[in-house]
């Protein structure tokens, strides 16, 4: 698609991570395979057995307790619980986390009309940013400024610290995002916002 449109009529760009700037799954997958291996290894379970269950739980019902569902289908220990959880937050992956091609390319864009580029991220601090730094920015990190909304506790909403804290004007500000969150911050504090799977069309 052409950005153009985009480029011109906005200064500053925020975007949400998960599922926007690259595929979350394939940072849980990876999550998932190397807890497998953990269980196989530990408790002679097959390995090929429980990650083919948790990919097909997690695409089926998403990720929501699926260290429980999993322990109840292989009798896993709850004591497993702890390497789970540990694993989801600062696992270190076999593959690097690749943005979506054609964000990667909108980043370029905007990075070479000299424009600034916001990370706003929800989740658990130390987990997102494990995700941030095993991902392959293509040398656009050091143009990156990323929040943390946990972080960001000072209003009731974390977008509008950001905008009064850089002075960035409401009309010339676009959030792109794919969460209920980031279009009801934006309608909040008065700026654009672009569903991310626009970008993702022709």
């Amino acid at each position: 698609m052409a950005f153009e449109k985009y480029l011109k009529d906005n200064e500053a760009f925020i975007f949400e991570l998960d599922d926007v700037i690259y595929p979350e799954k394939d940072y849980l997958l990876q999550v998932y395979y190397l807890f497998a291996q953990f269980i196989e290894y530990g408790e002679q379970m097959s390995a090929t057995d429980i990650i083919k269950f948790m990919q097909a739980t997690y695409l089926e019902d998403g990720s929501t307790n699926l260290f429980a569902k999993t322990a109840a289908k292989f009798n896993i220990p709850d004591k497993y619980q702890v390497n789970f959880d540990m694993l989801l937050l600062s696992v270190r992956l076999p593959l690097k986390l690749l943005i979506y091609d054609k964000v990667l390319r909108f980043l370029q864009e905007i990075v070479l009309e000299r424009k600034q580029i916001f990370l706003l991220v929800q989740g658990s601090p130390v987990m997102q940013l494990n995700k941030i730094k095993q991902t392959e920015w293509n040398g656009l990190e050091k143009y990156l400024t990323v929040y943390f909304t946990e972080e960001l506790t000072e209003t009731p909403n974390p977008l509008r610290s950001i905008v009064e804290k850089h002075g960035l004007k409401k009309e010339k500000t676009l959030l792109l995002g794919r969460s209920e969150f980031a279009r009801k911050s934006a309608a909040n504090v008065k700026i654009c916002y672009l569903p991310a799977e626009e970008l993702f069309t022709d």
